[in-house]
């Protein structure tokens, strides 16, 4: 097993800080990650040992990951 940290897709997602101190995510990553969220879910369709609580699963890992960076940048 590897030490190295699990790299999420939410890394790689720009976050800015703007003015009023608030976490934001440009509208083109949005956009993308809609995209890819979609794209995963017509992946995990034909996958007869995944259903919608698995990309749900997924999903909120990769929440988790955005969260934890919004609020590391917003400190």
């Amino acid at each position: 097993m590897s030490d190295e940290p699990i790299q999420h897709a939410g890394d790689q997602i720009p976050i800015l800080t703007g003015s009023d101190g608030q976490a934001y995510i440009p509208t083109a990553a949005v956009i993308q990650l809609l995209r890819a969220i979609s794209a995963s879910c017509t992946n995990l369709a034909d996958d007869p040992d995944c259903d919608l609580r698995t990309a749900a699963a997924a999903v909120d890992i990769e929440a988790d990951a955005i969260e934890c960076r919004a609020i590391m940048q917003t400190r």
